[in-house]
């Protein structure tokens, strides 16, 4: 699974189950009418089911030139699952799920389906908004690195 070349992500959620921000690169387009994304999520923490039980989450993607710091602290790096809403500035979409400001797009997305397959659970959510950030580079992930295009 390592050699797959992936877009590097930050996926949140917030609502009544609490606030949660994970680092991802299964990520994919479902369709484009309605607008669904599908996000894999390890089932291994516990705190990830929040997801599910808050009905929302957005996918952040990241640039090049500024993600990959954020990327490896909500991968679980030295920061506290509760502080790693403290890096980067954050603002609150449509549906509570936390945006980045300086994504290179983020998608706030309302959950429409989850299951549990083997390791992961599987988010199927509508987009309910676009955020549209500057256009640059994205940050990709490959032979376990962090690469840039």
């Amino acid at each position: 699974m390592s050699r797959f070349a992936s877009a590097v992500h930050i996926v949140t959620t917030d609502g009544a189950a609490g606030r949660r921000g994970v680092t991802a690169t299964a990520v994919l387009g479902v369709s484009d009418r309605p607008a669904t994304l599908l996000v894999c999520l390890n089932a291994a923490s516990a705190a990830n089911e929040r997801f599910g039980a808050n009905g929302n989450f957005a996918v952040n993607v990241l640039a090049a030139e500024r993600g990959e710091s954020l990327a490896r602290i909500f991968a679980g790096g030295d920061a506290d699952p509760a502080e790693r809403f403290a890096h980067g500035t954050w603002s609150a979409a449509a549906t509570g799920a936390p945006l980045l400001a300086d994504a290179l797009v983020g998608f706030d997305c309302r959950l429409v389906e989850a299951r549990r397959i083997a390791t992961h659970h599987l988010l199927i959510g509508e987009v309910e908004a676009v955020h549209e950030g500057a256009d640059a580079p994205p940050l990709l992930y490959h032979a376990r690195g962090y690469r840039l295009l």
